[in-house]
């Protein structure tokens, strides 16, 4: 019988491109459902198989949890999860019907009183979480959980009694950003490429580009490193670029830097494809296994980005 290998067929990526070596990662290290992901943005394959490789991250209450988001290990649904899970059935058009229903159900009963999201229920203490994911017994409402969700649903032009309130904590939050951070920054750009109201959200968009170039949050020359400040908190290096506020053309925090920044932008982030075909996790790492699980996502990430700026075909 002969030896099998990867699929060749006339959509596989060529022998030695960055696409052929990512997948070749992708197959050796990724989950099922990371694994789907990449035969979807890339091979043609099927949206089913995506969902149903998620579905066994959901929970009863409608929730997703484990370990869908690799540094929150365990069984119980958390908002981060749900947030990947919503990503997930956006990246592959199917955000809406009753699963999405079934999710605003669980959005409504894990807010908080002002309506929002914590970034991290109670429920989630007894079982392994990274060290930097603080559980207390009353979390606050953050726009690092709620905004991304919102931006979401109003993209795919979901209606449900959940996001008024939410809407209106996403616009606070944003609106009153003085002293912030790179993955808080990320959350309000998600929220705000999709907020219906386009002339507010351009000029609170305008005002967080202009705080992100004062604060040195987006590091603009990659060969200069040491001239940007990693927020506190972060791992030693942990900068921030162009691209992970940009993600596309069509953002709008693509205004908030020149074509040569975002080219340098974009060089870096092709520079950082390993040797064995995968991109680095930049976060802090605590564990083997969320790492392990996480570099695939990124991988996927990084494809996205340098295709959503032509840099290949795939």
């Amino acid at each position: 019988m002969a030896e099998s290998g990867p699929t060749q067929s006339p959509a596989a990526p060529p022998t030695r491109s960055p696409l052929f070596r990512a997948e070749q990662f992708v197959w050796l290290t990724a989950r099922v459902l990371e694994q789907r992901l990449f035969a979807y943005h890339f091979l043609h394959g099927a949206p089913d198989a995506v969902e149903t490789a998620l579905d066994a991250y959901r929970d009863e209450d409608g929730g997703y949890g484990h370990a869908l988001e690799p540094d929150l290990r365990g069984p119980v649904s958390q908002p981060l999860h749900t947030a990947h899970a919503l990503r997930v059935l956006d990246a592959i058009g199917r955000c809406a019907g009753q699963r999405v229903e079934r999710v605003c159900r669980y959005l409504t009963s894990a807010s908080t009183p002002d309506g929002a999201l914590p970034a991290v229920r109670p429920g989630q203490r007894g079982y392994p979480t990274a060290p930097f994911v603080p559980v207390v017994d009353d979390p606050p409402s953050e726009l690092l959980a709620t905004g991304p969700v919102v931006g979401l649903l109003h993209r795919n032009e979901v209606w449900h009694a959940w996001l008024f309130r939410a809407t209106d904590f996403c616009w606070r939050a944003v609106e009153s950003l003085e002293k912030s951070h790179p993955y808080e920054v990320e959350a309000a750009v998600a929220f705000l490429d999709s907020a219906p109201d386009r002339p507010r959200a351009e000029a609170a968009a305008d005002r967080l580009g202009r705080l992100v170039r004062e604060q040195r949050l987006a590091a603009l020359d990659p060969d200069d490193l040491g001239a940007y400040p990693v927020a506190p908190g972060y791992a030693p290096g942990e900068h921030h670029f162009p691209h992970d506020f940009a993600k596309s053309p069509a953002s709008l925090a693509r205004a908030w830097f020149t074509d040569g920044e975002m080219a340098r932008s974009l060089d870096h982030l092709a520079a950082e494809q390993r040797e064995d075909g995968g991109w680095p996790v930049r976060w802090r790492q605590w564990a083997a296994a969320p790492t392990l699980e996480a570099r695939p996502m990124v991988t996927i990430e990084a494809l996205r980005t340098l295709r959503a700026y032509g840099r290949f075909v795939g």
